[in-house]
């Protein structure tokens, strides 16, 4: 397969995983070294940018997916019929802020943190797709840890955590940080994926 076969293909495997897939994945469906890959999809971003394309690739830490660009959002939520939902409340970005900046994390470590409940904090943030359950802390009663999602990544415009903004100096206080993350407006797990 020439070089742009290759890079063909590799979109065509972007487009039809519509999930993240892997570098080393790639490297090892097409036989090639995982510099190979990450050349033939700049190359591949290069081309959309260039047609003026409704796609991009993005990548989130060591992976690749194909989604389509913010310009066209509009459009896909009127042919879905998307139904908008409403943004995140200023405790759903504490709780997202604390778990992003300490994860994994268990509930009641969060509680600490914020000084009030937030159960149904955690519920609408799994359902929203941004957190998820990471497995269980080896105490008593076990509770679970939770951490957050590639979804989490994409609505925040972030390649990996470490693209989080520092934490301010001066006041360490985890209930501002919620504050230095911006999210888009309305944006949904559904959408991000379209």
């Amino acid at each position: 397969m020439n070089k742009q076969q290759t890079i063909s293909a590799i979109e065509a495997v972007l487009f039809a995983s519509g999930d993240p897939i892997s570098i080393d994945r790639l490297s090892q469906t097409f036989e090639i070294k995982p510099e190979e890959v990450e050349k033939y999809v700049k190359e591949l971003e290069k081309k959309y940018d260039t047609q003026g394309s409704g796609f991009y690739v993005v990548r989130l830490e060591n992976t690749y997916q194909l989604v389509t660009r913010e310009d066209f959002a509009q459009y896909i939520k009127t042919a879905f019929d998307i139904k908008r939902r409403t943004p995140l409340s200023p405790a759903a970005l504490e709780v997202l802020a604390v778990i992003a900046y300490n994860q994994p994390v268990t509930r009641s470590f969060i509680e600490q943190v914020r000084g009030v409940d937030c159960s149904g904090v955690v519920s609408t943030l799994i359902e929203k797709g941004l957190i998820e359950e990471r497995g269980r802390l080896e105490l008593p009663g076990r509770p679970l840890l939770y951490g957050t999602t590639k979804t989490f990544l994409r609505s925040f415009s972030l390649n990996d955590l470490s693209d989080l903004p520092p934490l301010p100096k001066d006041n360490p206080e985890v209930n501002d940080i919620g504050e230095q993350l911006e999210i888009s407006e309305d944006i949904t797990p559904e959408e991000v994926s379209e």
